[in-house]
């Protein structure tokens, strides 16, 4: 660009060159490099690599809860089946202990048949509370003739061998065993014999 100008009087037609700044402003428009060296800034990345970290916590919490949910779950459940077990137990124990004393009466009931037929009116009294026990769960064991088990006999006395036997065996029940389940309440009270023993050398 040339500019005239008047030195002593005279004009002057010498050029005068004009600087012009050709950087752009800072912050100018569209197409200016971008700041910080030309670096991508991390919202340019989360945009090329995909999903920002905000959405993977909320992943990483909903499956936090999703196991803890679960785990409280079979926490409930398990706590459930042990009530369900500690109150059939309190009703064993309450009918053990209900029960119990009610054998003696039954083994008197058993003498009583052994001596003979039972009055009318107390053979009546008899198969009531036979039937009112077992009902509730007691149930009656042992038997002539029953291989001897420690678990529901208590052996008294060995009387001998004998030939008819394989085992160890009751021969005479002096008190009859009573049950609950697989409680026992009272071992059978028997007299055993065993098998021949082989021949001595």
């Amino acid at each position: 660009m040339t500019e005239e100008r008047s030195v002593g009087g005279e004009e002057s037609t010498e050029p005068v060159e004009e600087t012009v700044d050709q950087a752009p402003p800072a912050g100018g428009p569209a197409g200016a490099a971008p700041s910080g060296g030309g670096r991508p800034t991390e919202s340019d990345q989360e945009g090329v690599e995909g999903a920002p970290p905000a959405d993977a916590g909320l992943e990483a919490t909903v499956a936090e809860l999703t196991n803890d949910l679960q785990r409280l779950q079979a926490e409930f459940v398990n706590y459930k089946r042990r009530v369900e077990r500690d109150r059939e137990l309190v009703k064993e124990n309450a009918t053990y202990a209900a029960l119990a004393p009610i054998v003696e009466v039954l083994d008197a009931v058993d003498r009583a048949r052994e001596h003979g037929e039972l009055d009318p009116g107390f053979k009546a009294v008899a198969d009531q509370l036979e039937r009112v026990v077992s009902g509730v769960g007691l149930t009656k064991f042992g038997a002539r003739g029953d291989a001897f088990d420690p678990t529901f006999h208590d052996a008294l006395s060995h009387i001998g061998e004998d030939p008819e036997v394989e085992v160890t065996t009751c021969k005479v029940v002096a008190k009859a065993g009573y049950r609950i389940g697989d409680r026992v309440v009272r071992a059978a009270q028997v007299l055993v014999v065993d098998p021949p023993s082989g021949p001595t050398a």
